[in-house]
């Protein structure tokens, strides 16, 4: 048995979307004449409450345009210490939108309204990079899969329009937030002007991401899309992956939760292993001596992980990992940490 706990990013698609896919209707995006990728458009913009929508083709590319949007070439963005844009974006805020970063600390991830409103920077003096941009991660990756409390986006939401300011949510786990907490996504997207989630984690779809907002900033993250070489042509094949995603694959995020939890579950206690962060939703971190020599002896035995820092590993459940699954991972990380090889 082989068990990937990489990514939520390495589900294949299932026997059921790959035959939607093939029979997808197809047009030429860039000319908005594709009908599949028009009705995924039209349905996510109505399932977070937006006046529109955008496929593009990763959750990199849709926070970019988020940001390319909504600022200007020397603007400053306010992000969690931890954002993923700030840690695994290619720095593309920086050579391509042309905007600071102003990283703000952060609970899991969780940015406070009191260190929002103490970073924001509007003033008339021209020394200072005007604050234009809000954004928020939904789940928090390096927070454990960490949940935005719905009033604390909702309180960053009220001051950033109270300032002027605009907000981003990049909501690539969304609907983990939406399922284990019960708010709905338009809840959550209504406090935010855009949001983007991602179809090719835990929606299982192969490729794409969404970008959602008012129609003014839609259509300006078309063009910035076409800028970047996003326009996909023919990519209906793509977007009835997600249409697929979004109609099959949002409740069953469930699963996934109760799976980590299982997982976390069965090794407290087992010497040597420790937990640096709450698991919420379908993330799980450990805390171990050499993760990487840790990691290189799981492979050996049918479970792959990946290592984000020298001590620390990052399990990650999703459509393709089983109950069988979680219990030989359990069994190679048990027999591991004991010695039993």
């Amino acid at each position: 048995m082989l068990v990937d706990l990489r990514s939520d990013t390495v589900t294949r698609p299932t026997p059921g979307m790959r035959a939607a896919m093939a029979r997808a209707e197809v047009g030429d995006d860039v000319l908005g004449e594709d009908p599949s990728v028009n009705e995924l458009q039209r349905r996510a913009a109505a399932l977070l409450g937006k006046e529109g929508a955008l496929f593009v083709a990763s959750g990199t590319m849709a926070n970019l345009l988020a940001a390319l949007a909504q600022t200007r070439p020397g603007d400053s963005v306010i992000l969690c210490e931890d954002a993923h844009p700030l840690h695994y974006e290619s720095g593309n805020l920086g050579m391509v939108a042309g905007v600071l970063t102003r990283p703000v600390r952060g609970d899991c991830g969780i940015m406070s309204l009191e260190d929002v409103a103490a970073n924001i920077v509007q003033r008339a003096d021209h020394h200072f990079s005007p604050t234009t941009l809000i954004g928020v991660e939904n789940t928090a990756n390096r927070g454990g899969g960490a949940i935005y409390p719905i009033e604390t986006v909702a309180a960053i939401g009220t001051l950033a329009r109270e300032r002027g300011i605009r907000t981003h949510c990049d909501g690539a786990r969304l609907f983990n937030a939406v399922v284990e907490t019960g708010v709905p996504a338009a809840e959550y997207a209504r406090h935010t002007d855009t949001v983007s989630f991602c179809l090719s984690k835990g929606l299982g779809a192969p490729v794409g991401s969404i970008l959602a907002g008012d129609a003014a900033t839609i259509d300006k993250a078309r063009r910035y899309r076409k800028m970047l070489g996003g326009g996909m042509r023919q990519a209906g094949i793509l977007a009835a992956g997600g249409l697929y995603a979004l109609e099959h694959h949002v409740e069953r995020l469930r699963e996934d939760h109760l799976r980590a939890r299982r997982f976390r579950a069965a090794l407290e206690g087992v010497p040597g292993i420790t937990f640096p962060l709450p698991s919420p939703t379908n993330m799980v971190y450990i805390e171990l001596p050499d993760a990487g020599a840790f990691a290189q002896a799981l492979r050996e035995r049918g479970v792959l992980i990946s290592a984000t820092a020298p001590n620390r590993l990052r399990a990650v459940f999703h459509l393709d990992v089983t109950d069988d699954g979680v219990t030989h991972a359990i069994k190679a990380f048990k027999g591991l940490a004991r010695g039993k090889g």
